[in-house]
């Protein structure tokens, strides 16, 4: 593995911490800038997977030769996908239509290997919120947490008191399926 680079093709410092829980340190940390726009008609599992291919090809156009890993991570209630929340206002909008309901959170995660090979899923995790009172979303509103964050929350940080269940991947929530990113980087000969 000495001689292999490996590239997080990512601006999350979630996403290096997990990697960091499971033993990677990877060579290089490089933000991907592409668009996220969704297209006409797609769904949050097969946009998650997308946007994660894509920002791992768009690292290795300058960086050959390296294994590039990549994620996205989409939050949707039904086919509704809930980016991140650009203001106080869309938050609220957004904490309402978690309260009591169950929804999906789809990490799509792509490695760009250096013989051009790519192997990418998506894994889907559910999770439900309680029933939110008013004061709960002000609180949480005001604490800034959202800021940035997929869905409008961060199960690691405050929103993590309001999870009633949640089926699949914890790690998934936070930014990164550690099982299924270390099952691709073993298949794919990194290790």
């Amino acid at each position: 593995m000495k001689n292999k680079s490996l590239i997080l093709a990512s601006a999350s410092p979630r996403r290096a911490a997990l990697l960091g829980q499971v033993g990677i340190t990877p060579d290089k940390t490089i933000p991907a800038e592409i668009d996220e726009t969704p297209l006409k008609g797609e769904l949050p599992r097969s946009l998650a997977e997308r946007l994660a291919v894509e920002k791992a090809q768009a690292v290795a156009e300058s960086h050959s030769g390296a294994y590039i890993l990549a994620a996205d991570t989409v939050v949707a209630c039904g086919r509704r996908v809930l980016e991140k929340a650009a203001d106080e206002t869309e938050e609220r909008r957004f904490l309402k239509l978690l309260s009591g309901r169950r929804h999906k959170v789809i990490g799509g995660i792509a490695l760009l290997c250096p013989d051009g090979r790519v192997i990418s899923r998506a894994i889907e995790t559910v999770v439900q919120f309680k029933k939110l009172s008013d004061h709960d979303i002000e609180d949480y509103v005001q604490s800034g947490e959202w800021e940035g964050k997929a869905g409008g929350y961060a199960i690691q940080g405050r929103a993590g008191a309001y999870i009633k269940f949640i089926r699949g991947s914890y790690s998934n929530v936070v930014g990164l399926s550690l099982y299924d990113t270390m099952q691709i980087l073993k298949g794919s000969g990194y290790f």
